[in-house]
């Protein structure tokens, strides 16, 4: 029988006499957890023996806001939000081409963790969840945002003051993203160390945060754990492997995280993105080609996630994305280049610094990929736990033809319909014909959950909720995951 708590949701971005009475219990919705009845008692614990929490959302998981008008860049869609299809809109949404263009999308910043999306039909306001289910369930202040308004079974009690949402510019580099969690995490550990002087007169206690990151957050939070906020060598090199981040982070969750990669991306920065209603705009390729983060999503050359005859093409050599006319380097975008870029007047001009910056980015997010494929071994009091998606069909080779740059999907494989389960676990067998028995991952994780749920579905499945609640409220602690008792 279907799931009847298995509902369609909106695609990301990237982005359920004896004879007859059991067959009518099988036809019945499956029995759930009583969260409230299990957790209550451990959710109203506030003491220094239980981590804070922080929880990052993915790619388009934060609402962007242009500070100078106040209009939201993304997380609306009404008369007031930017709209991508108007030459101020597309300025707006897009990063600048190069450092010397003071373009309107550069000042854009974060405005919160999405927790709804506000779209507007025939003048009538609507809000579609977004990252309320997660919200609903970690959230802030006591796991649960109550200026959300939203429900939830378990009760944390009023005196909670431990935890925080992340919420940040998910077109910017993911390296630079890392280094600002660092920040964060260094700022909110100096707070909660003031809320245990206050409350129990503790200073200088030892702070470390457990954090459940969804999808690209996911890639923010561990190069983070595993570099601070180190840049990357401009030599190509790889950065030093300091796990300072590792310091301040006792559990990272990662939720739908691409460790490997998402041909959802891929196929965005080649084809635009339009989310298949009139409701919500469209975004082209050389608005969606400004940003870094979008190229730190692309499958590695290993997994052959796409091919042109037998030929695997390597997604991180700017020489292919040229040779294909893909993105920024297609035959027929200067209109939306001159849009992009108005103080450029001539259009081989305009091309030469597209060409310029996908360059640029494409070389980093190889540097990117090889730092966070590096094997690793974490820390004691540190632990990677990954919870993916594992039962819808998702995609995992695309043919491209050489002559038009088209590309077209000819494989799938299991995943979470955006996130392949090889890809969440950097299972380095993704896409071999040959596969070993056993999961060969650099990541270093301590545990998997696997759920038979879409990407953003997958925090609403009552598993998850219970499982992770499990995780941050009563599992017992590795040694020196969690501050000792006082």
């Amino acid at each position: 029988m279907p799931d009847p708590d298995h509902r369609p949701t909106r695609r990301g971005l990237f982005l359920g006499a004896a004879g007859g009475t059991a067959a009518l219990a099988a036809c019945g919705p499956a029995p759930q957890a009583d969260l409230a009845l299990i957790y209550n008692p451990s959710a109203r614990h506030h003491g220094i023996d239980r981590n804070p929490i922080i929880v990052i959302p993915g790619l388009l998981g934060s609402r962007l806001r242009d500070p100078a008008s106040g209009r939201i860049v993304w997380g609306a869609f009404d008369g007031d939000a930017a709209d991508p299809a108007t030459p101020d809109g597309a300025r707006l949404v897009a990063l600048p081409f190069t450092d010397m263009m003071a373009t309107p999308g550069s000042a854009v910043r974060a405005d919160g963790v999405l927790d709804r999306v506000r779209i507007r039909v025939a003048g009538i306001p609507i809000a579609l969840q977004a990252y309320a289910e997660i919200l609903s369930t970690l959230g802030v202040g006591g796991y649960r945002d109550q200026a959300l308004g939203l429900g939830g079974e378990v009760s944390y009690g009023d005196d909670h003051f431990t935890c925080f949402q992340f919420d940040y510019d998910w077109r910017q580099d993911n390296v630079a993203n890392a280094r600002r969690l660092m920040a964060f995490m260094r700022e909110k550990r100096a707070y909660v160390q003031g809320e245990y002087a206050r409350r129990f007169g503790v200073r200088d206690a030892p702070v470390k945060f457990d954090i459940a990151a969804h999808s690209m957050g996911g890639l923010v939070a561990r190069y983070a754990m595993l570099y601070g906020g180190a840049e990357l060598p401009a030599d190509g090199s790889l950065p030093r492997l300091t796990y300072e981040g590792a310091g301040l982070i006792a559990r990272l969750i990662q939720i739908g995280t691409p460790n490997g990669g998402s041909l959802d991306a891929f196929k965005a920065l080649v084809d635009g993105r339009d989310f298949g209603a009139p409701i919500v705009p469209a975004y082209s390729p050389a608005i969606l080609g400004t940003f870094p983060s979008m190229y730190q999503l692309l499958p590695r050359a290993r997994a052959r996630a796409v091919v042109a005859g037998e030929e695997a093409l390597d997604l991180h050599d700017p020489a292919t994305w040229r040779r294909m006319g893909w993105g920024l380097a297609k035959a027929d975008n200067d209109r939306d280049l001159a849009t992009l870029m108005p103080g450029v007047p001539d259009a081989a001009e305009r091309r030469r610094v597209a060409l310029l910056l996908q360059a640029r980015l494409v070389a980093r997010a190889r540097a990117f990929a090889a730092a966070m494929d590096r094997p690793v071994s974490l820390p004691a009091g540190t632990e990677l736990m990954i919870v993916a998606g594992d039962a819808m069909p998702t995609a995992s080779r695309m043919r491209a033809d050489p002559a038009s740059g088209g590309v077209v999907q000819v494989a799938t494989a299991p995943g979470d319909a955006l996130v392949l389960r090889d890809s969440a676990l950097l299972d380095l067998r993704q896409g071999q014909e040959a596969r070993e028995p056993v999961v060969r991952s650099p990541l270093g994780f301590s545990r998997t959950l696997f759920l038979p749920r879409e990407h953003l579905e997958l925090t609403r499945d009552p598993t998850f909720r219970n499982n992770i609640l499990f995780w941050l409220l009563e599992e017992p602690r590795i040694a020196g995951a969690a501050p000792a008792r006082r």
